[in-house]
């Protein structure tokens, strides 16, 4: 009884340590793609690449800059639709290129990728996380990637939103 006990506890254990190793092992070329992709975010940013900038944040953060933009027309008396503003950002029409150059002012994508520390975070499924130190930070962005048809994508807001007033880029 007493061994059937142990061979059960050694079972559990292996399967669980090996569960948890092939959720954290990725190989290198999906830990490639990942960093990537969110190398390309911000390479986007620098070369003001609006169009492609668009392209590699997820379906989350285009819905929440295009209703940030909506309520900052709003209050400006300026009357349009959300797909307008949508079909702006896409097409990189005015909106769009106003709207990224004023976050640039504030947001220097330069810190990110020369003046920082990447790293691989967690990794669950279609969800990654990479850790971004800048040299003067006490803390780091932890960069929230989705997998979306395939392909890794930034959550532009759903990292940095939160963190509006602490950007240190």
């Amino acid at each position: 009884m007493l061994l059937k006990a142990r061979i059960a506890i050694t079972v559990i254990l292996c399967l669980g340590l090996f569960s948890v190793n092939s959720a954290l092992a990725l190989s290198d070329k999906e830990t490639d793609e990942i960093l990537n992709s969110c190398e390309a975010v911000f390479k986007a940013m620098k070369d003001s690449n609006y169009r492609k900038l668009w392209s590699l944040i997820t379906p989350e953060s285009k819905e929440t800059i295009v209703k940030d933009t909506y309520k900052e027309l709003d209050k400006a008396g300026v009357i349009t639709s959300r797909d307008n503003i949508t079909s702006d950002f896409e097409e990189c029409g005015s909106m769009c290129r106003s709207y990224w150059k004023g976050f640039l002012k504030s947001f220097k994508p330069d810190a990110a990728l020369m003046d920082s520390k990447w790293a691989m975070g967690d990794v669950s499924g279609k969800e990654a996380e990479i850790i971004i130190t800048y040299k003067k930070s006490q803390q780091p962005a932890r960069v929230k990637m989705v997998k979306i048809d395939g392909l890794w994508k930034m959550g532009l807001t759903e990292t940095f939103w939160t963190r509006k007033s602490l950007f240190f880029w």
